[in-house]
């Protein structure tokens, strides 16, 4: 049976702001994402995934789309996008973009026109049309001059898209073509569950998250990407699409990944876990009986970086721990979503200065909320210099990078055996050479307490959660692991494979 590419993937986020700096103004750009590929072919992935770059006022990193069909100034032009594309491919490596469907920036020409009808536009007197809040905090709706309120889930420059109008329907498929055309493999969806709101819009008396509230996955939204996976599958190549599925209910999620739907969504369960066995277990279960193509992540841009969520209560453990969580991630079937940075071991940094934070998040909760530009911070590539090989000699990168960066850099960790950097690259080589063995299954064997052993084909993965140590199972040799066995004994905080007998 053929397998399509993205099954089995690994796919790298470039967070394209933070990534790396070619022009010198202190903000990541295609142009110096293009010079990095080379780096990316030899880490192991075999995709990348770029937040978005199209034209934008920043009101929210880029996802304020102001032009769908065009390149930012500060991120470079239509060429370097395609160029970037052409090196991209010639190193075998695809190229995903990400498409923010539920809502565009204030300065869209639509909006600028007064076209309302294309978005979320009530009557609401006085106090805001429902009680709908932003996910950024404060009211979902902002007042015009009028007395007409608009609909914003996000930052008030972040208006939402009316997808009752056919006029979006159609508008969003040329842009799917628009950059199918220019050669992308694939499409991150962006909020893919807050497409459609219920009809009337009623009053939310449900919790944010919950799969049928007012305000996220009202069924509707499964006819758009049933008419967006068409599309896909009219064009060579096997293109594909991943959606940002935020829902407590697993089987919710499988919704969205019906044969006729996207080819992928989120597994965010995997994501919130905590360090436990149980937990983990429970995620793996629970994916893999209900969702057919399963996706693992650990890390993305809107969260706080897993070396610091594992800190939690164990201070000092978050690194190993980051790793052995990392090789336990690579063994389970479907693909992994690797966050840039994580290869380097990056924590969150928790410090910005106030005045340095640009989240929407910070700004609208007046700094009660600290938001997410702890794992925006801009990439170190060398050891030395203002900002660390981010951006040419001089230019300072637009968040501070703390001191500490400067050793965890790519350049201070290549060639390093034991940097995280070295065991990401070994990890990902021999999962490419395993990969091909292994089926799309695992079996559990029976694990000590706190502890997580399974098989896939002729592979053993070990993790210890716990406190203690615990015996190895019986095996043929060790493939690799995250930390020292001694004496057959996996420590705390560890993770190994190990060949079967």
């Amino acid at each position: 049976m053929d397998v399509p590419w993205w099954r089995d993937a690994i796919v790298y986020e470039i967070y394209v702001r933070s990534f790396s700096d070619a022009s010198g103004d202190g903000v990541g750009d295609l142009a110096g994402v293009r010079e990095r590929l080379p780096y990316l072919r030899d880490l192991g992935v075999d995709a990348v995934w770029l937040t978005p770059f199209y034209t934008s006022p920043m009101a929210d990193g880029g996802y304020d789309v102001a032009d769908y069909r065009d390149v930012d100034p500060l991120f470079g032009t239509l060429g370097d996008f395609e160029a970037l594309i052409a090196d991209a491919h010639g190193l075998g490596l695809r190229v995903i973009v990400d498409i923010v469907p539920n809502h565009s920036s204030d300065r869209h020409p639509w909006f600028r026109a007064g076209l309302r009808e294309r978005y979320v536009f009530r009557e609401g007197g006085e106090a805001p049309p429902n009680n709908w809040q932003s996910m950024f905090g404060g009211p979902a709706w902002t007042r015009v001059a009028d007395g007409q309120w608009y609909l914003h889930l996000f930052a008030p420059g972040q208006p939402d898209f009316n997808w009752r109008n056919p006029e979006v329907h159609a508008e969003f498929l040329d842009i799917l073509r628009f950059w199918l055309d220019r050669g992308v493999d694939g499409f991150r969806i962006d909020v893919a569950t807050g497409l459609y709101k219920a009809e009337g819009l009623p009053d939310a008396e449900v919790k944010a998250l919950a799969a049928l509230s007012p305000v996220w996955g009202q069924p509707e939204v499964h006819e758009v990407y049933r008419q967006w996976r068409k599309v896909l599958d009219s064009y060579p190549g096997e293109r594909m699409a991943v959606g940002e599925v935020w829902t407590d209910d697993l089987v919710d999620l499988a919704r969205y990944v019906r044969p006729d739907e996207l080819h992928q969504s989120f597994n965010f369960a995997w994501l919130q876990a905590p360090w436990s066995a149980e937990a983990f277990r429970k995620v793996i279960d629970d994916t893999l009986a209900t969702v057919p193509f399963a996706t693992w992540v650990l890390s993305n841009h809107d969260v706080v970086r897993h070396r610091t969520r594992y800190e939690s209560g164990a201070p000092g453990a978050g690194l190993n721990r980051a790793k052995a969580a990392f090789l336990t991630t690579l063994m389970l079937p479907g693909s992994t979503y690797l966050y840039q940075g994580e290869e380097l071991g990056l924590p969150e940094v928790e410090d910005l200065p106030p005045e340095a934070r640009q989240d929407p998040v910070f700004l609208q909760s007046g700094g009660q909320v600290p938001g997410r530009d702890g794992c925006r911070v801009p990439l170190p590539w060398t050891a030395g210099g203002v900002s660390l090989g981010f951006s040419p000699d001089g230019a300072r990168p637009w968040l501070p990078q703390p001191p500490a960066f400067a050793q965890l850099s790519a350049g201070a960790q290549t060639g390093r055996p034991a940097s995280t950097l070295e065991f990401y690259r070994q990890a990902l080589a021999l999962r490419r050479d395993l990969v091909r063995s292994l089926p799309y299954t695992l079996e559990w064997l029976n694990s000590p307490p706190g502890a997580l052993f399974f098989t896939r084909g002729p592979v053993t993965c070990v993790l210890n959660c716990g406190s203690d140590s615990v015996s190895l199972p019986s095996h043929e040799s060790v493939l690799m692991s995250s930390g020292p066995l001694e004496d057959g004994m996996l420590s705390s905080g560890t993770a190994a494979w190990l060949r079967r007998r």
